[in-house]
């Protein structure tokens, strides 16, 4: 928190002075992932290609520390902010990382009594043809629902998370993931959570979650108990 109590922007450390350039990055590779599932090549090219690919992997390989640092950053405050906070603090995350090539990424706001996710899942995400694989809508409700706990003050790991798919999810339109937090009950808080694709629900979900301070969050990432 800043010192008039608003939250700060908690920038990853690793991408402080040259976050632009790894949007780039990351906006390449994902143009990458979807013409690698999807070019028709013929297999001369795709061969040349893979070379230049394993080249410039190699030139990256170069800067990779040993061993790998994490990157998630359990450190800092602030994450809770509608001015993108939120994922600039996890600039990697599988879900809304926006240097996370294999990230969508989801786009999360906060509202005074809910979160929302918005994106718009395209084929690399797929599962059945022309929908969004069940597990890729797993892992969103994962961390919307996350959100919402440290909206209202009790963030901590996944005990469990259900999901109900109602509908099929459409790749290519809007999907709105909203999450709010039921109730609290000692260590544990319950989150439910709805998908929706103009205004239908396909998916509805329940998480039960730890009530965890951060230091106790970062002791469990370092292994202890």
């Amino acid at each position: 928190m800043s010192e008039d109590g608003v939250p700060s922007r908690e920038m990853h450390p690793s991408v402080v002075g040259r976050a632009d350039e790894m949007t780039a990055l990351a906006d390449a590779v994902r143009r990458l992932i979807a013409a690698t599932m999807l070019n028709r090549a013929p297999a001369a090219d795709v061969e040349r290609v893979a070379r230049d690919v394993d080249e410039v992997a190699r030139q990256l390989e170069q800067h990779v520390p040993d061993p790998p640092p994490p990157v998630t950053n359990m450190q800092g405050g602030g994450v809770v902010a509608d001015d993108g906070s939120f994922a600039d603090h996890m600039a990697f995350d599988f879900v809304v990382g926006r240097f996370n090539p294999m990230a969508l990424p989801i786009v999360v706001s906060f509202e005074p009594e809910r979160v929302v996710g918005r994106g718009q899942f395209t084929l690399p995400y797929e599962g059945p043809p022309g929908c969004v694989h069940g597990a890729v809508i797993a892992a969103s409700f994962d961390i919307v629902l996350t959100a919402a706990n440290i909206l209202a003050g009790a963030a901590g790991p996944t005990v469990s998370l259900t999901t109900r798919y109602r509908r099929p999810t459409l790749l290519h339109v809007e999907s709105v993931l909203e999450a709010w937090v039921e109730r609290v009950e000692g260590a544990r808080v319950h989150t439910r959570g709805r998908l929706l694709q103009g205004e239908k629900v396909t998916v509805e979900c329940e998480g039960v979650f730890a009530v965890l301070d951060r230091e106790r969050t970062i002791s469990l990432a370092r292994g202890g108990h």
